[in-house]
């Protein structure tokens, strides 16, 4: 039988009782119809998992019963701090998803020069709230126990001179040199353009702070495929795939 993984961010000490929030109350006792005595994992997205037990289920609030911690780090030993334009529709979170379920560490959304989506800062800030809660599902998944940062959305050309890695990457076909020339870095910031891809003058300003081109092989690659293709390509040469 498995054991459900559920988000908590106030999991802190073995031997405690914690009450669960609505939404994960709903899916733990109507969703999953879970009772009494059922086992559990909580996790509280900081590294901590502790062994858990439903002691009371409600349709709005259940609690539960926290015991040992367990489980080991999933993390990887290469942090990836992933930049990646806004597309539309749901392509921007699957990619939240599936890069967290590759094991990314830092995510910062993109404003570029192609992206076409346009959000006030009301929108953007229910944009946050609700690839927040991807990010939590996917880590609930693939067990992780720690979520990866999420920044709020920010303009390509300050990303460009705030991002912090040893290793810098921007997608781009021309003039790229093989990823396996490159020596193992500490840790890697990873550019991805929105549909259409950056315009020239943006790489030119990426490669003038720092970022090598990549070009991940002769064919053309989807907004929400080339991310993933590349975190795979990295997590290989690098981290712990």
């Amino acid at each position: 039988m498995r054991v459900p993984r559920i988000y908590c961010a106030e999991a802190e000490s073995p031997q405690s009782t914690l009450t669960l929030d609505e939404t994960a109350s709903r899916h733990l006792c109507q969703v999953l119809r879970l009772s009494n005595d059922h086992p559990l994992t909580l996790f509280n997205g900081r590294g901590g998992a502790f062994a858990a037990r439903i002691i009371r289920a409600d349709r709005k609030r259940a609690e539960v019963a926290l015991g040992e911690a367990t489980g080991e780090s999933l993390e990887s030993p290469l942090p990836i701090h992933l930049g990646i334009a806004l597309s539309k529709g749901d392509r921007f979170d699957w990619v939240l998803q599936k890069a967290t379920e590759l094991g990314v560490s830092h995510i910062t959304p993109l404003h570029t020069q192609r992206v076409d989506v346009r959000l006030n800062r009301e929108r953007a800030q229910k944009k946050y709230r609700h690839w927040q809660q991807v990010l939590i599902s996917a880590c609930e998944q693939s067990g992780r126990n720690t979520l990866p940062t999420l920044a709020e959305l920010t303009q390509l050309e300050p990303w460009l001179t705030q991002v912090e890695a040893e290793g810098k990457w921007v997608l781009c076909p021309d003039k790229a040199k093989p990823l396996a020339m490159a020596s193992k870095p500490a840790s890697v910031a990873l550019l991805i353009g929105p549909e259409g891809g950056l315009e020239d003058a943006e790489i030119q300003c990426a490669q003038s702070a720092g970022f090598n081109a990549l070009q991940l092989g002769p064919r053309v690659l989807r907004t929400e495929t080339a991310p993933l293709a590349a975190i795979a390509i990295l997590q290989h040469h690098w981290g712990d795939m």
